[in-house]
């Protein structure tokens, strides 16, 4: 007997595990918008040097009177983005062969700044802090300062919610997500709003590990998968909610205000919540863990069982819980143990690599040459088939198989995409559409697996660090797209390599698929000596049957059968 049965003597999946996780599942509409939000507010928009007095007047009909200005960018065809001539050459703007083929002629950089289009983005931090030419890596800088808050937010959350619990990190996470990140929209310059955007990383982690561990140490082992993959469907349509807004607004510190306003909601709200009983009686809590099952059981319509769960029944239930919960446990502890060990190590490489494959994907979507407000909704809506597939898989063949091939899936489509000629760009982008969907369901995965692998006194921390991994994934991937001046296929081929190692690393994980919550460090390890002791008998009875049919053989023999 385990807390799991008093959640099913409680009313099992009822009113209000439904309240709970749908109010845990609703910031998830907006917490895509955080991870994606630089593809809009740091748009590059097109642009040319300023030409002083005199592009101010021009129009789409006198655009013409920029050859005299601007040299060609042989590479692309266009008006170059960095450079301008030293002297107006006004004969170019009539000889179009001239121009073309103008060589020898004197250019200057960008002295009195760009002027950009504002067609696709109204404004953008690229074009309020002139990120582009010599400054072009500040703008991707600005995603990899962002994961890095994500990053010390998993390492730093993750240990103070094993602490201080799930809901006061919660609670706090969206109200520092609500301050900081609607005071982005006010940087007055480059450092500040990055300096902004790192501690909104932060919070950003505490508000999902939080409501991971919420959930899942809230509900019956029997609904965990459809719970976990339908509330991975509200990060999906965030992704178009995200599409909308920005093509609304245009500009980015609108959007920020967009996405980040409505955590004050979520904030005043979250005081609903119920810590969770697992973490109080481990904490030595038990009163209060009490009052909380009875509140389920009364919002469930099992107001009887308030009279039968009594102190000594919860704690009979978790006995042996409780006497593991008067131990401190670090990180450390996720490899001291030969299974935690091998657990731990294990979901290191799927974390970074599902990562490392999904942002490498996702974050650069002007590269694909489609509308950037239309690629995302594509990027979102192949999430739904993807994981729809996911939840079939993830209930019939269990987590470790569905883990392994949506990464081994991913893999051969991003391998696939090396092979497709440039020009062929609508068969590019519907293959890396299909990567980005096996990425995401593997996404969905992993939190899941994760979740049911770690157990209860150390799973923030557990899910803290691997989601380390992840941040350190999601931070090298941009870094990996400078690889194609070397070689145009290299970036694909690391970023499907590390799907393919992780695909195959997916399968030493031990299977979750109806398997009640690990409480303690030695049920993970028990389960791993049941199982070895299994085999061990197995092996055992198949011996002493093939010595009773090589027996029977030799009596038949001498009885001349």
């Amino acid at each position: 007997m385990g807390f799991s049965d008093l959640l099913d003597e409680v009313g099992g999946f009822g009113r209000f595990q439904l309240i709970h996780v749908t109010l845990l599942a609703i910031p998830g509409l907006l917490m895509a918008s955080q991870n994606l939000l630089n593809n809009f507010t740091a748009g590059v928009p097109a642009h040319h040097c300023r030409i002083p007095n005199i592009t101010a007047a021009l129009n789409e009909s006198t655009a013409t009177l920029l050859r005299a200005f601007i040299p060609l960018d042989s590479s692309s065809l266009t008006l170059s983005k960095c450079s301008r001539y030293t002297d107006a050459q006004w004969h170019l703007i009539t000889d179009t062969s001239a121009y073309t083929n103008a060589t020898g002629l004197q250019t200057e950089g960008c002295a009195e700044g760009w002027t950009y289009d504002k067609a696709e983005f109204i404004s953008s931090i690229v074009s309020e802090w002139d990120l582009v030419c010599t400054l072009r890596p500040l703008k991707q800088m600005s995603q990899t300062i962002y994961m890095g808050g994500v990053l010390a937010g998993s390492i730093i959350f993750g240990g103070l919610s094993d602490r201080f619990g799930r809901k006061a990190l919660l609670v706090w996470s969206y109200f520092q997500l609500a301050v900081l990140g609607t005071f982005t929209a006010l940087s007055p310059s480059y450092v500040v709003y990055c300096i902004l955007r790192f501690l909104t990383g932060m919070s950003v982690s505490g508000v999902i590990l939080n409501t991971v561990s919420l959930k899942v140490e809230w509900i019956p082992t029997k609904t965990r998968t459809l719970v976990g993959t339908i509330s991975s469907f509200f990060f999906t349509f965030g992704q178009m909610i995200l599409a909308g807004v920005a093509y609304s607004l245009k500009d980015w510190r609108k959007i920020h205000v967009a996405v980040c306003l409505p955590f004050f909601i979520f904030f005043f709200y979250s005081w609903w919540f119920s810590e969770s009983s697992r973490w109080l009686v481990l904490n030595g809590r038990s009163e209060e863990a009490l009052k909380n099952l009875h509140r389920v059981a009364k919002i469930n319509g099992k107001p009887e069982m308030t009279e039968k769960i009594t102190l000594e029944v919860l704690e009979s239930h978790m006995q042996k819980e409780i006497q593991s919960s008067k131990s401190v446990y670090t990180v450390f502890d996720l490899f001291k143990t030969p299974t935690m060990r091998k657990i731990s190590m294990c979901l290191v490489c799927v974390w970074f690599s599902t990562s490392f494959a999904y942002y490498g994907l996702a974050m650069d979507l002007q590269k694909f040459g489609v509308n950037i407000y239309l690629m995302q909704i594509i990027f979102g809506v192949v999430d739904f088939p993807a994981k729809l597939v996911a939840l079939l898989m993830l209930s019939f063949l269990g987590r470790r198989v569905t883990q392994g091939t949506c990464l081994l899936m991913s893999a051969s489509v991003i391998f696939a995409n090396i092979f497709v000629p440039k020009d062929m760009q609508i068969t590019r982008t519907a293959l890396a559409v299909i990567g980005k969907g096996f990425t995401s369901s593997s996404f969905t995965c992993v939190y899941l697996f994760t979740g049911e692998l770690y157990p209860t006194v150390i799973r923030q921390t557990g899910l803290g660090f691997v989601s380390t991994m992840a941040r350190i994934g999601s931070m090298a991937a941009p870094a990996v797209l400078i690889l194609d001046e070397i070689m145009p296929a290299l970036p694909s081929i690391v970023y499907g390599g590390s799907a393919v190692l992780a695909g195959f690393i997916a399968f030493f994980l031990p299977e979750t698929l109806d398997v009640p919550l690990p409480d303690t460090i030695e049920d993970v390890e028990e389960k791993r000596e049941k199982k070895s002791l299994s085999l061990k008998e197995q092996a055992w009875n198949e011996s002493l049957t093939l010595q009773d049919i090589k027996q029977g053989g030799e009596t038949c023999e001498v009885n001349k059968c």
